[in-house]
């Protein structure tokens, strides 16, 4: 019994001396949350930023604009080739129009 106590005290101790200190560090150095992208006004360098979208993608969101103006809702992104209900949905919190 006096070593199972002993153990955790010790990896209490352990926690408390190095672990805690580097989830608070983590905690510190998170990156701040970012402004969201417009859809109708990124270029397709800022569009890549979005998860799922690559270089090709990025610039059939910039042709599509071209072809047929701006998004009138961020759901319209769902009628470029190759941005489908799962792709938007990871983006969706992160895009304007």
């Amino acid at each position: 019994m006096k070593r199972v106590i002993a153990n955790g005290v010790a990896l209490s101790l352990i926690l408390g001396l190095f672990v805690l200190p580097l989830v608070a560090q983590q905690a510190q150095t998170a990156k701040p949350a970012t402004e969201k992208i417009n859809i109708n006004s990124a270029n397709a360098d800022e569009l890549q930023k979005l998860p799922g979208v690559g270089p090709k993608v990025a610039q059939r969101i910039v042709d599509y604009r071209k072809q047929n103006g701006a998004f009138k809702k961020v759901e319209d992104l769902m009628k470029v080739n190759g941005i489908g209900e799962k792709i938007f949905a990871r983006m969706k919190d992160m895009i304007t129009v």
